[in-house]
């Protein structure tokens, strides 16, 4: 799947590995950065090598909840009331843009993603056992028709990414796959059953407790620094540790270590926290985050049994 994604972006290793990793963990995934970075391209694409149902939305300030979680409307043919399914109800969703929506239609989703299912007109529909939230946002945009999301819509991302600018070399590579048309779509490399399976055997890796008291250690510390106003919830001390799992599951491994903790810490809690509005003027969350690594000692790694 990373090879198949490789084909159409250049230097997004690292981005589509956490993709992947959100994925066998189950959570949902925000992608954030300047226009033109490849964040849809990323979406689309990941979507594109798993053989699911996708949907996307389009979010603008006039969508409305029903417009995402489906609709109840009265067959004239039947004389009943009937459920028209919205785009919820897919395995991969991509909602495009979505501080473009209202908070009310935000919200919409929370249920979707927290639950894994949708409420309309007080009946609730499940909604497919493999159902991934890719969201985009880009974050220079604050301004009239953009709508920031709430610490706790914040909160039911498992990762928030960052994909950036290539570098000289990856943009010349880009140009010279681009020069003469677009690459052909990724053929698709996985099935939903695959995924499911995945995420099962993924719960099975082992997280000895040099590595637990690291991940503790790091997550605490968000909640004691100065400069921190609101720390990392103990949901995302879970979704760490889930995605610690699925990190050393895809790496061949079936035991965590440090540097599964130091590799995630950044995208799984640096959205979680909420910085004082004087270190909010000086620096970033990732930054802040960067910092509390850098100071918190990272234990020796122990060989695993045989």
């Amino acid at each position: 799947m990373k090879q198949a994604v490789g084909q159409l972006l250049f230097e997004k290793e690292q981005e589509t590995e956490l993709m992947l990793t959100a994925l066998v963990v189950g959570g949902h995934v925000l992608l954030e950065d300047v226009p033109g970075t490849g964040k849809t391209l990323l979406a689309k694409t990941m979507a594109a090598v798993i053989d699911a149902e996708f949907s996307r939305i389009q979010f603008t300030p006039d969508v409305l909840p029903g417009d995402v979680t489906g609709i109840r409307f009265f067959n004239m043919k039947t004389q009943e009331f009937e459920y028209r399914d919205g785009p919820v109800m897919t395995n991969i969703l991509l909602a495009d843009e979505i501080n473009r929506a209202t908070p009310r239609t935000q919200s919409s989703l929370l249920e979707a993603m927290e639950e894994g299912q949708a409420t309309v007109d007080g009946e609730t529909h499940r909604l497919p056992e493999l159902f991934f939230v890719i969201a985009t946002q880009n974050p220079i945009e604050s301004a009239q028709g953009t709508f920031d999301l709430p610490e706790a819509q914040m909160d039911r991302f498992l990762m928030r990414i960052r994909p950036g600018y290539p570098s000289e070399e990856g943009e010349r590579a880009m140009i010279r796959t681009y020069m003469h048309g677009r690459p052909a779509v990724a053929e698709r490399k996985t099935t939903v059953r695959n995924i499911l399976e995945i995420r099962k055997q993924a719960l099975q890796v082992a997280v000895n407790k040099a590595v637990e008291n690291y991940l503790l250690a790091v997550v605490r510390s968000t909640r004691e620094h100065m400069d921190i106003e609101t720390g990392a919830s103990p949901r995302g001390t879970i979704a760490l540790m889930r995605a610690v799992q699925a990190r050393a599951f895809l790496r061949g491994r079936n035991y965590a270590v440090p540097d599964d903790v130091r590799a995630l810490a950044v995208p799984v809690l640096a959205h979680r926290i909420v910085l004082s509005v004087e270190a909010s003027m000086r620096k970033t969350a990732d930054e802040t985050m960067e910092e509390l690594l850098d100071r918190i000692e990272v234990p020796v790694e122990e060989v695993p049994p045989q």
